[in-house]
């Protein structure tokens, strides 16, 4: 690979002859995302497993899984079968490590490559490279982070042909689209990277009580196949809980929140404040232990109370009051200026507004309508008769039911089955319980409108299958590439600047790719255009320099930086 120097007076004056040409191309952070992927070797674990592929295409299938991933990663909210057009200003040579050209990722090859991919099992390949990676790379942590999310989907995919894993269907949307079909990403991640360890497409209509069980036994199966010998811990959220499945079996541990559904956690979390001995752990938080035996097994159950999430709730709790007030005001109008045959139907109506409104008092008076029998002026000695019933009513909040209510805010449960209180201690266990935003975090990701996986466009459930797997692969490049950096510089007792150009030791990979945009290579040309007679890059500035050396050898290759061992020498300080 070749080196980038300044231009000297004579390179200068040569730019200006007759006959030659400038060309420049965005390198940008793209170095970056292209070292990590040749460091984890995902291109040859992917080959390796795809085997042997068509002799018409010149881009092997783990080269356009990373093509994929550059274009994922490139943030540009470019449709895939737009790749081609991603890298026409990038230096596919040196970022793809192959003689190609951006014309060779046309979105034919990228289809064959997606169309292996499912032909081999999405689910599996990711399964198998994941754990590889996790193992050599010492990331394989005790937790394992399990949940799902839905993925929009446009199109009506009615096409017949062999079948897919996953049916598209219309299904509880976590996108708040409920208009279109989707297809339902599980995911698991774990240790400190948050690194994906698994992934699976299932049917848009999935129901996570049922398919959380039975990823753990997928994963469980991938382990053994691969003789490892290690015991992982199983997070997740009440979905995971159940009398039926969780509860019946003991050959894994786990941590999750119980249902608050559950007759005796709705007792515990209303439980009044003054009956609960608390253990205050700081930060907002406290806790108090439980023994229960629920679905006939002993467990260990922990109530949670947040002070954050107390006044997030009660905030959320007294807006909806405000919006039931001037709701019941307007019921209770109409229900006013109603009249009824008979005392009963009044009444009737009374009680259904009061069982729709249980948070408010409502006093309701059936009052009589007494007039003359008939228009005019009565007669002498004539009696009003009851023509109808109306309903008097005024209403107030039930304070009582409002303060037993805001009681039970910032509230749950966390329940496991790990006994051992010595060394799995409540605080561990709310702290192991928290790091599910890793995944959580995952999903926000994933379904960022930039990176174009919160709706898909392919018209092939199977092709669909493997793009969740590639965008997956993102997410793991992404968070490893950030893990990796974090700890180089704390090895190195280095530190970047953040958006406040505040010196800090844990910057995110968004923001580092930011500093790298302007990065670009200046090509010259003679005659034929075939290949430049020298390359220089651009706009190397000291802080690019060292996020490029904290990354290690391979982006100094990428970025034509010589390798040094004194980092100081590279950087020029």
């Amino acid at each position: 690979m070749r080196y980038f120097t300044p231009l000297n007076k004579g390179e200068k004056i040569l730019m200006q002859m007759a006959g030659e040409e400038l060309k420049t191309l965005t390198m940008d952070h793209h170095g970056l995302v292209a070292a990590t992927c040749k460091d984890l070797g995902i291109a040859e674990r992917i080959n390796q497993r795809i085997g042997k592929m068509d002799e018409r295409r010149r881009v092997s299938t783990g080269k356009s899984v990373i093509a994929m991933i550059l274009n994922g990663l490139g943030f540009t909210n470019r449709r895939l079968y737009l790749t081609h057009q991603f890298f026409a200003t990038k230096p596919v040579d040196r970022l793809l490590d192959e003689d190609i050209v951006a014309s060779d990722i046309t979105d034919s090859t990228l289809g064959h490559a997606l169309d292996e991919i499912a032909s081999y099992g999405s689910s599996k390949l990711f399964a198998e490279i994941a754990f590889e990676i996790a193992i050599e790379n010492n990331l394989l942590g005790n937790l394992n982070h399990l949940d799902t999310t839905s993925i929009s989907v446009h199109g009506e995919y009615d096409v017949k042909e062999e079948p897919a894993v996953i049916e598209l269907r219309h299904g509880h949307s976590k996108d708040h689209r409920p208009d279109l079909k989707q297809a339902v990403l599980s995911l698991v991640v774990n240790g400190p990277s948050a690194i994906p360890l698994f992934m699976e497409p299932l049917n848009g209509n999935n129901s996570d009580n049922n398919s959380f069980h039975e990823t753990i036994k997928k994963v469980n199966a991938c382990k053994k196949e691969i003789d490892l010998d290690k015991n992982f811990k199983w997070v997740a959220d009440s979905a995971l809980y159940s009398e039926d499945k969780l509860l019946k079996q003991n050959d894994y541990l786990w941590l999750t929140r119980v249902p608050e559904t559950l007759k005796e956690a709705k007792n515990l979390t209303t439980k009044p404040e003054e009956d609960i001995e608390w253990n205050d752990l700081g930060s907002g938080y406290k806790v108090s232990a439980f023994i229960s035996h629920y679905g006939g097994m002993e467990q260990r159950w922990l109530l949670v109370y947040s002070a954050q999430a107390y006044l997030r709730e009660k905030k959320t709790l007294e807006s909806k009051l405000k919006k039931k007030d001037s709701e019941l005001e307007k019921i209770l109008w109409h229900l006013g200026n109603e009249i009824f045959d008979c005392e009963k139907d009044a009444r009737t109506a009374l009680k259904k507004v009061e069982a729709k409104y249980g948070l408010y008092v409502i006093k309701g008076e059936i009052v009589p309508i007494m007039k003359y029998a008939q228009k005019g002026k009565p007669k002498a000695g004539e009696k009003k008769i009851i023509t109808g019933f109306k309903i008097e009513c005024r209403r107030e909040r039930n304070e009582a039911e409002v303060n037993k209510l805001l009681n039970s805010k910032g509230r749950f449960i966390l329940a496991t089955n790990d006994m051992d209180a010595k060394n799995f201690s409540d605080q561990q266990m709310l702290s192991d319980y928290k790091a599910q935003q890793n995944v959580e975090s995952g999903f926000r990701f994933l379904k960022d409108p930039w990176f174009m996986l919160d709706s898909i466009f392919l018209q092939s459930p199977k092709r669909i299958e493997a793009l969740m797997m590639v965008m997956t692969l993102c997410l793991m490049v992404y968070n490893i590439a950030q893990y990796k950096l974090r700890q180089a510089l704390a090895i190195k007792n280095e530190t970047l600047p953040n958006q406040l150009d505040k010196e800090v030791k844990n910057p995110t990979m968004r923001w580092v790719f930011q500093i790298m945009e302007g990065i670009s290579i200046v090509q010259f040309y003679q005659d034929n255009f075939v290949k430049p007679i020298k390359e220089v890059m651009t706009n190397l500035t000291a802080i690019r320099k060292k996020i490029i050396v904290l990354f290690g050898e391979t982006a100094c290759r990428m970025y034509g930086l010589l390798i040094q061992k004194n980092m100081t020498e590279i950087l020029g300080m």
